[in-house]
């Protein structure tokens, strides 16, 4: 009986060794070569057709049998390495391996564009990218300014336009979708964007899609998307923080400057960046102080920023967590000057009135990654503004929202994915402004990414969107968008595109009412959603020689829109009273085209000692209003446009030192409000307009120059100038630009 045990367990012995002969393992980490960063889900191929992906901290593991071994390491946007190593029986290989990034530039991974990662060379859109980089070196900390360098994009006033699909509308309303992190932050009031209140401390980069993107992120992005994407914590704690101060010079015609002290402006950052354990921790803040350089028209403002993220280790790929934002503002905005000879910075103190304006966002979060296969994401917003006057009571305004996105992604086949959603917005808006309103926007999307051939890739999607407002429903309205990438040579993408936009009014545009001096804001509450559509043909050229990488993007671009909401000036009901008088009114009245063409480019490279990058890009547009009945465009160019603009913006590096310029230079403004150029309304809103705009509507040249120096490892001071040649321009009307001012800043970095 034992001798029968013995050769059983013998047995079974040889057998466990025979099966452990045909077993040998690969153990290691994939990672940046650059920045030693860890790539989550990279994929490692061996075997012909087996395979297996890196965990968050860029760890893999491969059992295989003995022998010589080749391995494939792929991660988008980087150079795909293959190792070849000998694998011994009951033996363990480590192998790590770092990736270096593809081009620079042409590889660079973004989200916008489909609400997965994607890289922007394949994209079947114009997407422009911002990196934190471009606000540090120029002393950049507000997005409108930040904006308004970037090829094809124009802010008047709070409102941005992209390619010229937008002119200004009183504050009211937006064209342009903002985002954080792919959620909306508009006003749910204005529905316009709070600019000031957008979290710039943590950002990873920006995210702008040019052209209608209403199928993936509904009403409002009818002209494009802007998302700002906030960063996520680092294998090493980061801490970044800036001081500043700053002054405005003298204005280039000496008769309009009003002050007798000096008009100081200063300002304070802090960011900071771990992690700890399996939780990922951001936080940042800034504030602001700007006496302004123009009467009555100061501002003083506080943000805060949290972000946190945490992987739940015990569930794999699950991760949760939230965002917040928070700020708080006390400001004068100019509405109108004086005159245009020695009040044009001067604001009319009727129009003067102070807001304190408060903003609270809360974004919960979950998220399920099948490693690369499919992934669930319920995103949340809880978002709460109030804007108050302490004298002018009657233009107070608090909207509470409640937003809610659930998306899908699954990789039906190699070549196909597929991206489902369903989108909730509700709002509550108490306001003496615009009164009381209850609002509702739903909608559902879906989209396909097919890769049908290696070089080709197809995209299609649907939306449809519904609205209502104090339970008054619009029609369902259906959106689609296609578009095509093929890849000709390895550093060349030709691409195609055609997408749908809409836009609901908002509920100012629908039900303002107040008066603000000379100015009558009058309501319209039957005014009909304006739609429209976009298309483009591109091509994208990657650069990559010895010592200069990145690429150069050339895009035709036409739309076309219909039902514009345009503010009018004419003789309306007074509200509350049976009489009329003069006032603005939002109407649906203008037709719309666009034609243009668009060349950006973005480079880096070396010249001796120097490192060097420039980016920057060339814009015309042809914006003309045209018949509906017979197809044909009219002798009208839309309002608040220009057909020319260029910039450039060139960073070099010798040492310690960092120094370039941001150029851009635009042409004349075709057309504007007929009621600042009648006679008969022309003095009573705007003394000496007429006259001001025949001299100096002409276009502009700015130049804002940068210099800075690393004291050591951790800190640099830095010093800006805006507007060098002290040059007067005018955004829209009675809204002179700021005149040469100079700000120093010490920054730290930890």
């Amino acid at each position: 009986m034992i001798r029968t045990l013995f050769l059983i367990v013998m047995l079974f012995s040889f057998i466990l060794a025979g099966a452990g002969d045909g077993n040998g393992f690969i153990k290691g980490q994939v990672f940046d070569s650059q920045t030693l960063e860890p790539l989550y889900s990279a994929t490692i191929v061996y075997d012909g057709d087996r395979g297996t992906v890196t965990d968050k901290e860029g760890f893999y593991s491969i059992t295989t049998s003995p022998g010589n071994i080749s391995l494939t390491f792929k991660y988008v946007g980087y150079v795909t390495v293959i190792r070849s190593l000998q694998v011994s029986a009951n033996d363990t290989v480590f192998l790590d391996v770092g990736l270096e990034s593809d081009i620079a530039e042409i590889d660079q991974i973004v989200v916008s564009a489909g609400k997965v990662e994607q890289r922007v060379a394949e994209l079947t859109v114009s997407m422009h990218i911002i990196r934190p980089e471009a606000l540090s070196s120029s002393h950049i900390s507000d997005a409108v300014e930040l904006l308004n360098r970037t090829p094809g994009i124009e802010v008047l006033d709070g409102q941005a336009s992209i390619r010229g699909g937008s002119g200004f509308s009183y504050g009211a309303g937006s064209r342009v979708l903002a985002l954080v992190d792919g959620l909306p932050v508009l006003a749910a009031d204005a529905g316009s964007i709070k600019w000031h209140f957008l979290p710039l401390e943590n950002i990873s980069q920006i995210e702008i899609i040019k052209g209608a993107s209403s199928v993936l992120y509904g009403s409002s992005a009818l002209n494009g998307i802007v998302n700002f994407r906030t960063a996520d914590a680092g294998a090493e704690p980061v801490t970044k923080l800036f001081i500043e101060t700053g002054f405005f010079d003298r204005p280039g015609q000496k008769n309009r400057k009003w002050w007798d002290s000096p008009r100081i402006f200063s300002s304070t950052s802090f960011s900071h960046m771990q992690k700890s354990g399996n939780t990922d921790l951001g936080v940042g803040m800034y504030l602001l102080n700007n006496n302004g350089y123009r009467k009555l028209n100061h501002e003083r403002l506080g943000r805060m920023n949290l972000k946190v993220n945490h992987d739940n280790g015990k569930v794999d790929g699950l991760a949760y967590g939230f965002n917040l934002n928070a700020g708080k503002i006390r400001k004068i905005d100019f509405i109108l000057w004086e005159d245009a000879w020695q009040g044009a910075l001067k604001q009319q103190e009727s129009t003067a009135n102070e807001l304190n304006g408060t903003l609270l966002t809360l974004d919960p979060w979950i998220s399920l990654d099948g490693k690369g296969k499919y992934r669930h994401d319920i995103r949340t917003r809880f978002q709460l503004s109030d804007n108050t006057y302490p004298e002018a009571g009657f233009n107070d305004s608090r909207a509470l929202s409640f937003l809610a996105e659930y998306q899908f992604f699954y990789t039906l086949f190699p070549w196909i994915d597929l991206n489902i959603g369903v989108f909730e917005n509700y709002s509550h808006i108490v306001s003496e402004f615009y009164g009381d309103h209850n609002s509702l926007n739903l909608a559902g999307y879906t989209q396909l990414d097919i890769t049908p051939a290696e070089r080709l890739k197809v995209v299609g999607g649907l939306r449809v969107e519904y609205n209502s407002l104090n339970g008054e429903r619009d029609a369902l309205t259906p959106l689609c968008r296609a578009g095509i990438n093929f890849r000709i040579l390895d550093y060349t993408f030709l691409r195609a595109s055609f997408g749908q936009g809409y836009r609901y009014p908002s509920i100012a545009e629908k039900h303002a009412a107040t008066t603000l001096g000379s100015v009558t804001i009058v309501p319209n509450p039957y005014i009909q959603p304006e739609s429209g559509w976009s298309s483009e043909i591109g091509i994208k050229q990657g650069i990559f020689t010895g010592n200069l990488n990145g690429q150069l993007d050339l895009a035709l671009f036409y739309s076309q829109n219909k039902d514009m909401i345009e503010y009018l000036f004419g003789i309306y009901p007074v509200h509350g009273d049976e009489s009329y008088g003069f006032g603005f009114r939002a109407d649906n009245v203008e037709q719309s085209r666009v034609y243009g063409g668009e060349l950006e480019f973005s480079m880096t490279g070396t010249t001796g000692m120097f490192q060097n990058s420039f980016t920057g890009g060339y814009t015309f547009m042809y914006p003309v209003e045209f018949d509906r009945e017979t197809g044909k465009n009219r002798d009208f160019y839309l309002k608040y446009r220009r057909k020319h603009s260029f910039k450039l913006s060139l960073n070099s590096n010798y040492d310690k030192y960092d120094f370039g310029f941001i150029f851009y230079a635009s042409s004349r403004m075709l057309n504007i409000d007929d009621v600042f150029l009648n006679e008969l309304t022309r003095e009573d809103i705007l003394p000496g307009f007429y006259e001001y705009w025949n001299a100096s509507n002409k276009g502009y040249i700015i130049i804002d120059p940068h210099l800075g120096y690393a004291i050591n490892h951790n800190f640099k001071l830095s010093l800006a100038v805006k507007n060098l040649f002290n040059t007067e321009y005018m955004g829209r009307p009675g809204d002179i630009m700021p005149h040469r001012n100079f700000s120093l800043r010490l920054s730290g970095n930890f």
